[in-house]
């Protein structure tokens, strides 16, 4: 045991001499290459700095020679040692030209071709200079959609030199093909009937439908009562808004007051817009116009004192909040029937829960209205339909 043990020590002390020796080998080898390095370097210098005598001159041209021979092979020991550093800095440099002259770009010059077809160069301006013209899109936007006079005008943005098609109520009425930047104009000759559309846009090779839509509606008494609004997922935002209105774009058809304190005014307007309500000048609530022109605002006005005078204001707002229509109402508060129910017609697009919401402040309880009137169907109910609302807890 005790002769294996001592044979095992041996044999690895052996092989750890033998690193050692290979590594001090290796690091006389490069010394040494070094060392002969400076040596022909020190012999090249010396022999310049001696006098060329000419009895000497056969040994200086020989020197000389010698001298060349060194260098070329100095050179060569230099690329050997230092080429790594050599190629990091080659690469450094090519970075830094392709960054600058390349990447960057140089500024362009506007040109414009007279009638003879001789380029005129007007002025030089950069890619900063040019922020405002819009860029191309993957998806088909809309920039613009308005009711003219004589019809509607329709731009917007997909790629360049591409077809794209026009959706009007989900049916394709026109293709135009975009220009060089992205651009296309859609104006029609004929323009379309007083009512409501739904534009959107089609792009074709690949296919790629607009991600956005425009709510259109086309006033039949002037066409700058038209408004125009782009629907995205975060909400809506004014094309169009109207500039003139006319008797019947906002009308008050009825007001209940229920003895709960809460007050409901139903009427008309332009679509898609917002309608305030306030009493004696203190705001209480608002709704959206439907699609159809109607519009039902349902709002806690606290308890309205019989034979007391009051004030209701009801306002149209535009998509940027201004009032473009006011209508006011003073009543004087007449007496409680004390009856426990209120009646109310169905409009087109009237739903149970906006009915509940208006009347009873909350639209989960449609279901009340639709078991008093007996309703199989929430979901289902007719224009001018008579409801029995009932008001009491």
């Amino acid at each position: 045991m005790a002769n294996n043990n001592t044979m095992v020590i041996g044999k690895t002390k052996r092989s750890t001499d033998n690193m050692i020796d290979d590594a001090i080998a290796q690091q006389n080898s490069w010394l040494n290459r070094r060392r002969n390095f400076t040596r022909r370097f020190l012999r090249s210098m010396n022999v310049f700095s001696h006098d060329a005598t000419e009895p000497k001159k056969e040994k200086v041209i020989v020197t000389r020679e010698r001298a060349s021979r060194d260098k070329t092979e100095e050179n060569k020991s230099v690329l050997r040692e230092y080429w790594f550093p050599i190629l990091c800095a080659l690469i450094v440099l090519f970075v830094a030209i392709w960054v600058i002259f390349i990447r960057v770009g140089i500024p362009g010059r506007v040109v414009v071709l007279n009638s003879n077809t001789n380029p005129i160069p007007v002025e030089t301006v950069s890619r900063d200079t040019v922020k405002n013209i819009p860029e191309p899109t993957d998806i088909p936007t809309f920039d613009i959609v308005r009711v003219k006079e004589n019809g509607i005008v329709v731009a917007g943005r997909w790629q360049p030199n591409k077809n794209i098609s026009i959706l009007v109520n989900n049916k394709i009425v026109a293709t135009e093909r975009t220009n060089e930047n992205g651009e296309f104009v859609y104006a029609p000759a004929n323009g379309l009937r007083p009512g409501n559309y739904t534009l959107s846009l089609m792009g074709a090779e690949p296919k790629m439908k607009s991600a956005d839509t425009v709510f259109l509606y086309i006033s039949d008494a002037d066409y700058r009562n038209s408004v125009s609004l782009l629907m995205t997922r975060d909400g809506s935002r004014v094309l169009q808004s109207p500039s003139i209105l006319t008797d019947g774009d906002l009308v008050v058809s009825k007001i209940d007051y229920l003895d709960t304190g809460r007050i409901i005014v139903t009427g008309d307007a332009l679509p898609r817009l917002r309608v305030s309500l306030s009493l004696d000048d203190k705001y209480i609530g608002f709704a959206r116009v439907s699609d159809y022109k109607h519009f039902g605002v349902g709002a806690d006005a606290g308890e309205l004192k019989p034979g007391q005078e009051y004030n209701l204001t009801v306002r149209l707002h535009d998509g940027d909040g201004q009032t473009i229509a006011t209508v006011n109402h003073n009543f004087v508060m007449p007496e409680m029937t004390g009856d426990n129910d209120t009646f109310y017609t169905v409009r087109r697009g009237d739903c149970l829960w906006i009915i509940a919401r208006n009347f009873l402040r909350r639209g989960v309880l449609f279901s009340i209205i639709a078991e008093r009137n007996s309703i199989q169907n929430p979901d289902l109910i007719f224009t001018d339909q008579l409801l029995q609302i009932p008001t009491k807890k």
